[in-house]
This record gives C-alpha cells, structure tokens and sequence, in this order.
C-alpha cells in the first residue's frame, strides 16, 4: 500500500501532487460558473460601451485608475449605504478584462456614474483638490491636450466580438470617426459617466 510519508519525503513527487490536487479543486470550484445563469447572462437594460466609452476605459486603464479605485460594491451595509447596490456578475459580462481590484486608495468608483456632473468630473482630473481639498488623487492635466486616435478602434470592437460582446457591423464601422479626434478628457467622461448607471436600486 501506498504510505504517506514516500509523498512527503519525495519533493518532486509532492509537487506535482499538490499541482493535481489544487488544479481538481480549481475546476470544481470555477468550471460551474461558466454554465451558471448569473454569471454569464447581462442584467436587464445592459448594454455594450460605445467607441468614446471605450477608449475612455482604456484611458482609465493607462492612467491606473484601477490601481486606486475598485470597480465592486461588495455585499455589505457598510458598502451598500456608502456606494449603492451592491454589484452583481450580470452588469460586467461585457468586461475584457474585470476592473473589480482590492484595494482602495480612493473611493469605489462601481456607481460613480451620474452621481456628478460632466463639469465636476473634469475639475477634479484637471485639479483634483480643486473640488476635493483632502484629495491625494495627482493631476491629469495632460488629458485636456492629447486627443485619442480612433484607428484602433474598430479592431478593438471586432476584438471584444469574438468574446461575446454583441457589437454590430454598423458599431464597428462606424467608430473610428465616433472618436477620432476627441479629446481623451471626454472619452474618460464619458467611461465614467455610465458606470453602475444599469442598476440604480435593489
């Protein structure tokens, strides 16, 4: 018979069984969701960014603002009071890659969306203790300059179709001249501006 202890002597041997063992567990626990309703089927009224949202989440992801900010109200009262309804899977399966994160330098930006105005958005990444004094958050003076390049664009779209995103042949054809040009303040506005928009209350 087997005896535990060749496991535990054999260090090769350990590894590869860990491997095995964790790898098993893995499946178990994450294949599931790929078949489970509320993971992989959008909440009502849910729909793809448009080319300037985007490139404003793209713009939101060079600049690190998922560094700072997560993405994810968690279940908690503590949270729910603070930030709104907590967030489900349904509202990101349109997310390539999940901006959730776990750290929280500044404030979760899940349901920033609307709660200010286009104005203040812009103050605050220009200067932002122009609007909030205690604010560590630096400038981002810069996007008020560069402007984005829609060449991308398009391949981006055809990109994210292929991994379920349901944008159509108009969307795609159509975004290069949706955002070329644009200054990159505007399409980080706009980003921001339909985060958590889709669930309002629960």
């Amino acid at each position: 018979m087997f005896k535990h202890d060749v496991i535990e002597k054999n260090l090769p041997l350990m590894c590869v069984m860990i491997v095995i063992a964790l790898s098993w567990a893995g499946l178990a626990e994450i294949v599931p969701l790929f078949f489970h309703e509320n993971t992989n089927k959008p909440v009502e009224g849910l729909k793809p960014l448009t080319a300037v949202q985007l490139e404003g989440r793209d713009i939101y992801i060079r600049e690190g603002c998922h560094v700072c900010h997560t993405q994810m109200v968690r279940p908690f009262r503590a949270e729910t009071e603070r930030y709104g309804p907590h967030s489900v899977a349904g509202e990101f399966v349109y997310d390539h890659p999940f901006l959730w994160g776990s750290k929280r330098t500044g404030p979760d930006l899940a349901r920033v969306g609307q709660r200010y105005s286009d104005e203040w958005h812009r103050a605050h990444l220009y200067n932002p203790r122009d609007v909030v004094p205690e604010s560590k958050m630096p400038s981002y003076s810069w996007l008020f300059e560069d402007t984005v390049d829609g060449r991308m664009t398009p391949r981006k779209m055809a990109a994210l179709r292929k991994v379920g995103v349901p944008y159509t042949d108009e969307d795609i054809e159509t975004a290069k001249d949706a955002v070329d040009g644009i200054a990159e303040i505007d399409a980080l506005v706009a980003y921001l501006q339909q985060l958590g928009t889709v669930i309002t209350k629960r």
